[in-house]
C-alpha cells in the first residue's frame, strides 16, 4: 500500500497511497500529533477524500439518463489505491483514474489528482478533476480531516472551542435525517458565537454532522481552552462545510465541501441535484484548501 512522508522545520506530514489519505500531521514545535489516529473503537479513518459524492444519495442510489446506479456514502475514492505521479521534498501528487470497476457505480471517465504540499506550518490539499470522457460529468467532492481533541493533558472535549472568522457573529446549520443520511432542509438551527467562538458541547453531534451551506464558513479552527487555535482550515469559496464527531470520540472533523449529500427525498436525475459540480467533456475542475498548524 505504502505512504509518502515529507517534513520541514514546523511539521511532518504523511499521506497514504490508499485513498490518497492524509494520515498524520506531526507538530514538531509542540511535539504532538494533530490528526486523529483512526482508533477503530470510534472511527477508523483519518482524512478521507469524498468523491464522487459527499455524503449519501437518497436511498443509496442516483439516477442518470434513465439508469439507476448504486452509491455508497462518501463515494469510492477513499477506498481505492492511488498512484504517485510526482513527488519532491515538499509536495506529492496522487492519481486515480476511472476503470471498469468504477464505471459500474459511476459511468464517467475521470482523472482525480490530489496534491499535498507543505510550507512552514501550512499544508495545502489540492484537487484536480478532469473529465476525460465525451459526456458531461456530475460530481461532488469534499475533505473530511479529523483532528485530535483534546490535545492537552487533563482536558476534555468540552473545554475546547470552534473558532471562526473575525466577522462571524452567528452561523446557521441544517441536520441530517439519520435514517437516510440526507439533508433536512426545512429546519435551520442557529449557532450563536461569542467573540467568533463556540464552545464545543459534548452532545452537539448526537444528531450526526452539522451542515453549513451558502459559503458560510471559509475559515474554521479548533481552539485550546484558553481560546488560542492549534489547528485550522482555510477554504475560500467552498459552498458547503461539515462539522462532525462520533459522540464520545476524542476528535472533531472540519470538512470543506464542494457540494453535499442529497436533500431528503431527492429522486431526480443527478444533473438536477442542488449544488452539483458540472464538467463538460475535456474540462477541468480545481480547488484547494489549507490546513494550518499554529
Amino acid at each position: 500500500m505504502g505512504s509518502y512522508t515529507m517534513e520541514n522545520e514546523k511539521i511532518k506530514v504523511t499521506i497514504a497511497n490508499h485513498g490518497a489519505e492524509l494520515v498524520s500531521i506531526f507538530d514538531k514545535e509542540n511535539q504532538r500529533e494533530v490528526m486523529w489516529q483512526a482508533d477503530s473503537a470510534f472511527w477508523s479513518r483519518h482524512a478521507p477524500v469524498l468523491f464522487p459524492n459527499v455524503g449519501q444519495h437518497f436511498d443509496k442510489k442516483y439516477l442518470y439518463q434513465g439508469q439507476t446506479y448504486p452509491a455508497g456514502q462518501h463515494g469510492f475514492a477513499r477506498d481505492m489505491d492511488f498512484t504517485v505521479v510526482s513527488a519532491d521534498e515538499g509536495s506529492v501528487t496522487h492519481r486515480l483514474v476511472a476503470d471498469e470497476t468504477t464505471k459500474e457505480k459511476y459511468p464517467f471517465d475521470f482523472q482525480l489528482d490530489i496534491t499535498h504540499s507543505i510550507k512552514e506550518g501550512h499544508l495545502t490539499v489540492s484537487w484536480k478533476v478532469v473529465n476525460q470522457g465525451e459526456n458531461t460529468m456530475y460530481f461532488t467532492i469534499g475533505g473530511h480531516p479529523a483532528f485530535q481533541v483534546p490535545v492537552l493533558p487533563d482536558t476534555k472535549l468540552g473545554d475546547y472551542y470552534l473558532l471562526f472568522a473575525d466577522d462571524k457573529e452567528e452561523l446557521s446549520y441544517i441536520l441530517l435525517d439519520t435514517s437516510s443520511g440526507t439533508a433536512i432542509t426545512d429546519v435551520t438551527y442557529p449557532l450563536p458565537l461569542t467573540d467568533h467562538k463556540y464552545q464545543i458541547q459534548e452532545d452537539m453531534f448526537d444528531h450526526d454532522a452539522l451542515v453549513f451551506d451558502d459559503t458560510q464558513i471559509e475559515y474554521a479552527a479548533i481552539a485550546m481552552p484558553d481560546g488560542s487555535p492549534y489547528v485550522g482550515i482555510k477554504c475560500d469559496g467552498f459552498p458547503n462545510f461539515g462539522i462532525w464527531s462520533k459522540p464520545g470520540a476524542p476528535y472533531v472533523c472540519l470538512e470543506p465541501w464542494c457540494g453535499r449529500c442529497d436533500n431528503r427525498g431527492f429522486d431526480k436525475d443527478i444533473s438536477e441535484k442542488n449544488g452539483i459540480n458540472v464538467l463538460k467533456a475535456g474540462e477541468i475542475f480545481e480547488r484547494s484548501y489549507e490546513i494550518i498548524v499554529y
